[in-house]
Protein backbone atom coordinates (compact mmCIF):
# COMPACT_ATOMS: atom_id res chain seq x y z
CA UNK A 1 0.00 0.00 0.00
CA UNK A 2 1.58 3.28 -1.05
CA UNK A 3 0.55 6.27 1.23
CA UNK A 4 1.21 10.18 1.20
CA UNK A 5 0.58 12.86 3.62
CA UNK A 6 -3.16 13.75 2.66
CA UNK A 7 -6.58 12.89 4.00
CA UNK A 8 -7.03 10.25 2.01
CA UNK A 9 -4.47 8.35 4.23
CA UNK A 10 -6.13 9.46 7.34
CA UNK A 11 -8.34 6.11 7.70
CA UNK A 12 -5.08 3.57 7.49
CA UNK A 13 -2.79 6.28 9.85
CA UNK A 14 -6.13 5.92 12.44
CA UNK A 15 -6.40 2.14 11.93
CA UNK A 16 -2.43 1.26 12.87
CA UNK A 17 -3.17 3.89 15.63
CA UNK A 18 -4.13 0.98 18.31
CA UNK A 19 -2.63 -1.69 19.97
CA UNK A 20 -5.42 -3.89 20.02
CA UNK A 21 -5.19 -3.48 15.70
CA UNK A 22 -1.82 -4.04 15.37
CA UNK A 23 -1.83 -7.41 17.24
CA UNK A 24 -5.11 -8.49 15.04
CA UNK A 25 -2.84 -7.81 12.37
CA UNK A 26 0.09 -9.39 13.46
CA UNK A 27 -2.22 -12.36 14.07
CA UNK A 28 -3.46 -12.51 10.69
CA UNK A 29 0.45 -12.52 9.30
CA UNK A 30 0.03 -15.84 10.74
CA UNK A 31 -2.94 -17.25 9.02
CA UNK A 32 -6.94 -16.64 8.40
CA UNK A 33 -9.02 -16.53 11.20
CA UNK A 34 -12.08 -16.31 12.16
CA UNK A 35 -13.89 -13.76 14.97
CA UNK A 36 -14.30 -16.07 17.36
CA UNK A 37 -10.50 -17.29 16.49
CA UNK A 38 -9.40 -13.41 17.16
CA UNK A 39 -11.77 -12.72 20.02
CA UNK A 40 -10.17 -15.48 22.00
CA UNK A 41 -6.49 -14.50 21.15
CA UNK A 42 -6.76 -10.91 22.10
CA UNK A 43 -9.09 -11.34 25.33
CA UNK A 44 -11.45 -9.31 23.75
CA UNK A 45 -15.78 -9.91 23.26
CA UNK A 46 -16.82 -10.45 19.45
CA UNK A 47 -19.00 -7.07 19.10
CA UNK A 48 -15.41 -4.98 20.01
CA UNK A 49 -13.68 -7.44 18.24
CA UNK A 50 -15.83 -6.54 15.17
CA UNK A 51 -15.74 -3.23 15.65
CA UNK A 52 -11.76 -3.41 15.39
CA UNK A 53 -11.92 -5.75 12.12
CA UNK A 54 -14.20 -3.14 10.71
CA UNK A 55 -11.61 -0.10 11.39
CA UNK A 56 -8.99 -2.30 9.33
CA UNK A 57 -11.09 -3.55 6.31
CA UNK A 58 -11.98 0.54 6.30
CA UNK A 59 -8.55 1.16 5.80
CA UNK A 60 -8.07 -1.20 3.01
CA UNK A 61 -5.99 -3.39 5.41
CA UNK A 62 -7.09 -6.56 5.74
CA UNK A 63 -10.21 -8.29 3.70
CA UNK A 64 -13.61 -10.37 5.11
CA UNK A 65 -15.07 -13.11 3.35
CA UNK A 66 -17.83 -15.42 4.47
CA UNK A 67 -17.95 -18.79 5.01
CA UNK A 68 -21.84 -20.38 6.02
CA UNK A 69 -22.18 -18.47 9.53
CA UNK A 70 -18.42 -17.41 10.05
CA UNK A 71 -16.80 -14.47 9.33
CA UNK A 72 -13.06 -15.19 8.06
CA UNK A 73 -10.67 -12.30 7.96
CA UNK A 74 -7.14 -12.08 6.32
CA UNK A 75 -4.19 -9.49 5.83
CA UNK A 76 -4.53 -7.62 2.55
CA UNK A 77 -1.35 -5.67 2.22
CA UNK A 78 2.32 -6.55 3.60
CA UNK A 79 3.54 -3.82 2.88
CA UNK A 80 2.78 0.28 3.44
CA UNK A 81 5.11 2.91 1.95
CA UNK A 82 4.60 6.54 3.13
CA UNK A 83 5.72 9.54 1.11
CA UNK A 84 6.21 12.38 2.95
CA UNK A 85 5.88 15.98 1.35
CA UNK A 86 10.02 17.21 0.07
CA UNK A 87 10.18 20.55 1.22
CA UNK A 88 13.92 21.69 -0.19
CA UNK A 89 15.19 24.84 -0.18
CA UNK A 90 16.73 25.55 -3.65
CA UNK A 91 18.09 29.15 -4.47
CA UNK A 92 18.08 28.47 -7.87
CA UNK A 93 16.24 29.33 -10.99
CA UNK A 94 14.98 26.30 -12.83
CA UNK A 95 12.91 24.62 -15.62
CA UNK A 96 10.64 21.90 -15.49
CA UNK A 97 9.74 18.66 -17.82
CA UNK A 98 7.50 15.97 -17.86
CA UNK A 99 8.14 12.75 -20.20
CA UNK A 100 4.66 10.41 -21.13
CA UNK A 101 6.05 7.07 -20.22
CA UNK A 102 5.46 5.82 -24.05
CA UNK A 103 7.79 8.51 -25.45
CA UNK A 104 10.84 6.48 -24.85
CA UNK A 105 13.71 6.68 -27.55
CA UNK A 106 15.54 3.01 -26.91
CA UNK A 107 14.58 -0.50 -25.21
CA UNK A 108 16.18 -4.15 -25.32
CA UNK A 109 13.63 -5.66 -23.53
CA UNK A 110 12.74 -9.43 -22.25
CA UNK A 111 9.17 -10.71 -21.67
CA UNK A 112 6.92 -10.69 -19.61
CA UNK A 113 6.75 -7.31 -20.59
CA UNK A 114 4.07 -4.51 -22.96
CA UNK A 115 2.34 -1.46 -22.51
CA UNK A 116 -0.84 -0.36 -21.65
CA UNK A 117 -3.09 2.33 -22.50
CA UNK A 118 -6.36 3.90 -21.12
CA UNK A 119 -8.64 1.11 -23.13
CA UNK A 120 -6.35 -1.95 -22.97
CA UNK A 121 -3.24 -3.38 -23.78
CA UNK A 122 -1.18 -1.77 -26.61
CA UNK A 123 -0.44 -4.46 -29.05
CA UNK A 124 0.55 -7.36 -28.05
CA UNK A 125 1.97 -8.93 -24.62
CA UNK A 126 5.28 -10.34 -23.91
CA UNK A 127 6.58 -8.96 -27.70
CA UNK A 128 9.29 -6.79 -27.64
CA UNK A 129 8.56 -5.97 -30.75
CA UNK A 130 5.59 -3.83 -30.44
CA UNK A 131 7.71 -1.37 -27.88
CA UNK A 132 7.88 0.21 -31.72
CA UNK A 133 4.54 0.23 -31.90
CA UNK A 134 3.39 3.88 -32.95
CA UNK A 135 0.24 4.19 -30.22
CA UNK A 136 3.33 3.29 -27.50
CA UNK A 137 2.88 7.27 -26.76
CA UNK A 138 -0.59 6.72 -25.65
CA UNK A 139 1.09 4.43 -22.62
CA UNK A 140 0.20 4.87 -19.20
CA UNK A 141 2.20 1.89 -18.04
CA UNK A 142 4.73 -0.14 -19.36
CA UNK A 143 6.44 -3.31 -17.95
CA UNK A 144 9.10 -5.64 -18.75
CA UNK A 145 11.49 -8.47 -16.86
CA UNK A 146 14.56 -7.45 -17.90
CA UNK A 147 16.67 -5.19 -20.05
CA UNK A 148 16.12 -1.13 -20.30
CA UNK A 149 14.54 1.21 -21.77
CA UNK A 150 15.67 5.15 -22.69
CA UNK A 151 14.22 8.41 -22.79
CA UNK A 152 15.72 11.87 -24.25
CA UNK A 153 15.24 14.72 -21.89
CA UNK A 154 15.46 18.06 -23.57
CA UNK A 155 18.48 20.28 -22.41
CA UNK A 156 17.24 24.15 -22.38
CA UNK A 157 20.39 25.61 -20.62
CA UNK A 158 21.67 28.49 -22.49
CA UNK A 159 25.30 29.58 -22.55
CA UNK A 160 25.54 31.95 -19.55
CA UNK A 161 23.80 29.19 -17.11
CA UNK A 162 25.23 26.77 -15.06
CA UNK A 163 23.43 23.40 -14.04
CA UNK A 164 23.46 22.86 -10.58
CA UNK A 165 20.96 20.31 -9.52
CA UNK A 166 18.79 17.67 -11.12
CA UNK A 167 15.43 16.37 -9.75
CA UNK A 168 13.61 13.72 -11.67
CA UNK A 169 10.84 11.24 -10.23
CA UNK A 170 8.75 8.30 -11.42
CA UNK A 171 6.13 5.98 -10.41
CA UNK A 172 8.59 2.20 -10.45
CA UNK A 173 7.52 -1.23 -9.08
CA UNK A 174 9.08 -4.73 -10.08
CA UNK A 175 7.41 -7.14 -12.82
CA UNK A 176 6.26 -10.51 -12.32
CA UNK A 177 3.41 -12.16 -14.55
CA UNK A 178 -0.07 -10.59 -13.22
CA UNK A 179 1.66 -9.82 -9.50
CA UNK A 180 3.58 -10.82 -6.45
CA UNK A 181 3.96 -8.33 -3.51
CA UNK A 182 6.96 -10.26 -2.41
CA UNK A 183 8.97 -10.19 -5.49
CA UNK A 184 12.48 -7.66 -5.19
CA UNK A 185 14.07 -6.27 -8.23
CA UNK A 186 17.14 -3.78 -8.89
CA UNK A 187 16.23 -1.34 -10.83
CA UNK A 188 19.10 1.10 -11.67
CA UNK A 189 18.50 4.26 -12.94
CA UNK A 190 21.69 6.25 -14.96
CA UNK A 191 21.67 9.16 -16.91
CA UNK A 192 24.18 9.68 -19.88
CA UNK A 193 25.83 6.82 -18.96
CA UNK A 194 26.19 7.87 -15.08
CA UNK A 195 24.66 5.96 -12.48
CA UNK A 196 22.33 7.69 -10.27
CA UNK A 197 21.66 4.92 -8.31
CA UNK A 198 19.71 1.50 -8.19
CA UNK A 199 16.44 1.46 -5.88
CA UNK A 200 15.85 -2.28 -5.13
CA UNK A 201 11.57 -2.77 -5.55
CA UNK A 202 10.08 -5.00 -2.65
CA UNK A 203 7.00 -5.87 -5.36
CA UNK A 204 4.54 -6.04 -7.86
CA UNK A 205 1.51 -4.21 -6.24
CA UNK A 206 -2.03 -5.59 -6.32
CA UNK A 207 -3.05 -5.77 -2.74
CA UNK A 208 -5.59 -2.69 -4.03
CA UNK A 209 -6.35 -0.91 -6.51
CA UNK A 210 -4.38 1.92 -7.91
CA UNK A 211 -6.01 4.88 -7.41
CA UNK A 212 -5.63 6.00 -11.00
CA UNK A 213 -5.88 2.68 -12.44
CA UNK A 214 -8.36 2.29 -15.15
CA UNK A 215 -11.32 -0.32 -14.66
CA UNK A 216 -10.45 -2.31 -17.43
CA UNK A 217 -7.10 -3.73 -15.80
CA UNK A 218 -7.33 -6.68 -13.87
CA UNK A 219 -7.42 -6.80 -10.07
CA UNK A 220 -4.77 -9.07 -9.83
CA UNK A 221 -2.25 -7.15 -12.52
CA UNK A 222 0.28 -4.70 -11.16
CA UNK A 223 -1.83 -1.65 -9.60
CA UNK A 224 0.30 0.40 -8.23
CA UNK A 225 4.47 0.96 -7.79
CA UNK A 226 6.44 3.58 -5.64
CA UNK A 227 6.76 7.08 -6.40
CA UNK A 228 11.11 7.39 -6.46
CA UNK A 229 12.93 10.74 -6.54
CA UNK A 230 16.75 10.65 -7.79
CA UNK A 231 18.73 13.76 -7.53
CA UNK A 232 22.65 14.71 -8.64
CA UNK A 233 24.05 17.48 -7.01
CA UNK A 234 27.81 18.92 -6.09
CA UNK A 235 27.46 16.75 -3.04
CA UNK A 236 26.58 13.34 -5.11
CA UNK A 237 23.63 11.55 -6.24
CA UNK A 238 20.78 10.14 -4.08
CA UNK A 239 17.42 8.03 -3.98
CA UNK A 240 15.10 9.80 -1.58
CA UNK A 241 17.28 11.81 -0.04
CA UNK A 242 19.56 8.89 0.64
CA UNK A 243 23.36 8.69 -0.92
CA UNK A 244 23.70 6.64 -4.06
CA UNK A 245 26.66 6.97 -6.05
CA UNK A 246 29.57 9.08 -6.41
CA UNK A 247 28.16 11.05 -9.47
CA UNK A 248 28.37 14.64 -9.42
CA UNK A 249 26.44 17.26 -11.19
CA UNK A 250 29.73 18.02 -13.27
CA UNK A 251 29.81 14.89 -14.62
CA UNK A 252 26.76 16.14 -16.58
CA UNK A 253 28.09 17.92 -20.22
CA UNK A 254 25.97 20.99 -20.08
CA UNK A 255 26.56 21.63 -23.92
CA UNK A 256 24.80 18.60 -25.12
CA UNK A 257 21.11 19.00 -26.52
CA UNK A 258 19.46 16.14 -24.65
CA UNK A 259 20.84 13.88 -21.79
CA UNK A 260 19.60 9.81 -22.01
CA UNK A 261 17.50 8.84 -19.29
CA UNK A 262 17.71 5.29 -18.37
CA UNK A 263 15.65 2.57 -16.48
CA UNK A 264 17.59 -0.47 -15.95
CA UNK A 265 17.50 -4.17 -14.70
CA UNK A 266 20.32 -6.09 -15.35
CA UNK A 267 21.46 -9.21 -15.84
CA UNK A 268 23.74 -8.65 -13.07
CA UNK A 269 21.63 -7.80 -10.26
CA UNK A 270 21.40 -9.73 -7.57
CA UNK A 271 17.33 -9.12 -7.73
CA UNK A 272 16.61 -9.38 -11.16
CA UNK A 273 12.54 -9.14 -10.69
CA UNK A 274 12.12 -6.32 -13.58
CA UNK A 275 10.96 -3.19 -13.75
CA UNK A 276 7.03 -1.31 -14.08
CA UNK A 277 7.11 2.44 -14.75
CA UNK A 278 3.56 3.66 -14.35
CA UNK A 279 2.51 7.47 -15.86
CA UNK A 280 -0.60 9.60 -16.48
CA UNK A 281 -4.08 7.61 -15.35
CA UNK A 282 -2.12 4.82 -13.99
CA UNK A 283 -0.99 3.66 -10.40
CA UNK A 284 -1.07 6.22 -7.72
CA UNK A 285 0.38 9.16 -8.74
CA UNK A 286 -0.87 10.87 -11.80
CA UNK A 287 2.69 11.90 -13.48
CA UNK A 288 4.76 10.81 -16.26
CA UNK A 289 8.58 10.96 -15.48
CA UNK A 290 9.60 14.31 -13.87
CA UNK A 291 12.27 16.37 -14.03
CA UNK A 292 13.38 19.76 -12.31
CA UNK A 293 16.56 21.16 -13.69
CA UNK A 294 18.15 23.92 -11.35
CA UNK A 295 20.59 26.41 -12.72
CA UNK A 296 22.26 29.57 -12.19
CA UNK A 297 23.60 32.78 -13.95
CA UNK A 298 27.23 32.49 -15.13
CA UNK A 299 28.57 36.15 -13.52
CA UNK A 300 30.69 37.72 -16.29
CA UNK A 301 34.08 38.10 -16.31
Amino acid sequence: MDLDISDKSIPVFAALDSKVRVHIIKLLSEKKMNVSEISKAIGLSSPITIMHLNKLQEANIIRTEKKGNQRISSLRVDTINVSFPQQLYIPYENWDIELPIGQFTDYDVQPSCGLAGQDGFIGKVDNPSYFMDPERYKAGMLWFSKGFVEYQIPNYLKDNQQLEMIELSAELSSEFPFSNNNWPSDITVSLDGHEIGTWTSPGDFSDIRGRYTPKWVYNDMNQYGMLKSFRISKHGSFIDGQHATDTLITDIDPTKNSWTLRFEVKDTAKNVGGCTIFGKKFGNHDQGIKGIFYFSDIEDQ
